[in-house]
């Protein structure tokens, strides 16, 4: 069995060929299409996070209204960029959006990718300390977050409080039991999969990860789950880590689905640069009849490791388009391989 959501960025374009053409639009439909996802069967409704884009920013409003208007399917993100991030308010957010959906969150985070302008966490007031970089002040973040959610108090109360005080220190209300073990970390290369693993986090391996060692990225990307579960291991977590990976898959069931992506133009890896030094591996995206998907799907070794799948969704082609791709995976896809 394998659990199988979506992934939306949210973009928005006042285009005529886009159904989302405003914020309020990519806002709503990413309700829509999480009620609708949730009555096909599948189980979670993730979202990604850019600052200073025409895309999702503010990931919690949206989280705890989806939240609200469902009561089964996981919400998430893959992922929030914690170079953004105070921890102690992140602490408070997401607190309130899993007790509104109950318990259901799954929040994916990371170092982040770059962003649209320049050093974008400086204008959010933050800034790398003297003797470390970006990458290490999202780390820091993290680890603080991690630290606030296990619920333990920290803060010295105030002998003339407003409100009565409970004894002792006091911690980050709400707070939400549970949601520490279901932060991931979403790594793009080994060494912080195994970093990941030793503070038990969950992984969230994307379409993209530094190419370290010229195979394949499917064969990659497995390398590094499989690093990440023996680090797990070894750091003797009781309980059993998930992993996702993140794919851009589409069943040609329809003239519609062969309109938009019967023309294939994805289907090898790609070679580029992150900020210009780290060499990085892009994952193929699938198109195809669904028998061949799923021949495809299952030579996928990465998929194969993972017990979750994120369907990276096209979100500008609206939320019944949308749905539809969804619906085309779970039903002629998930069954053939075993996943459903």
């Amino acid at each position: 069995m394998k659990k199988i959501g979506f992934l939306s960025f949210g973009h928005w374009a006042p285009s005529p060929h886009s159904q989302t053409r405003s914020a309020s639009d990519a806002l709503l439909q990413s309700i829509d299409l999480a009620v609708a996802a949730e009555e096909l069967g599948a189980d979670g409704a993730y979202f990604r996070v850019h600052h200073f884009a025409r895309q999702l920013g503010s990931p919690f409003p949206l989280l705890s209204a989806i939240g609200a208007k469902t009561s089964r399917i996981e919400i998430g993100t893959a992922v929030i960029d914690m170079r953004y991030e105070n921890p102690m308010y992140m602490a408070e957010d997401a607190g309130a959006a899993d007790i509104i959906a109950g318990g259901r969150l799954q929040l994916g985070v990371s170092r982040g990718s770059p962003e649209q302008v320049i050093d974008g966490w400086r204008y959010f007031g933050y800034q790398p300390p003297e003797d470390g970089t970006d990458a290490d002040m999202a780390r820091r973040h993290a680890e603080v977050l991690l630290d606030v959610l296990r619920g333990e108090g920290f803060a010295q109360p105030n002998p003339r409080p407003m409100f009565p005080n409970p004894p002792g220190l006091l911690r980050i209300e709400p707070h939400s039991e549970g949601l520490r073990e279901r932060i991931w970390w979403g790594a793009s290369s080994n060494a912080t999969a195994v970093w990941a693993a030793k503070l038990g986090m969950n992984l969230q391996s994307s379409t993209l990860k530094d190419d370290e060692t010229g195979l394949p990225f499917h064969v990659q990307q497995a390398d590094q789950i499989r690093a990440f579960r023996e680090a797990w291991k070894a750091a003797g977590h009781e309980r059993e880590p998930r992993v996702s990976v993140s794919r851009s898959v589409f069943a040609l069931v329809d003239d519609r689905d062969r309109a938009y992506f019967g023309r294939g133009g994805r289907d090898e890896d790609k070679i580029g640069f992150i900020d210009e030094k780290t060499r990085a591996i892009f994952g193929r995206s699938y198109a195809a009849e669904p028998d061949v998907l799923v021949e495809q799907l299952a030579e996928d070794e990465a998929i194969a490791e993972a017990d979750t799948l994120l369907l990276t969704v096209p979100n500008q082609l609206g939320v019944d388009y949308n749905a539809h791709v969804i619906e085309a995976i779970l039903t002629h896809v998930a069954p053939a391989l075993g996943w459903r």
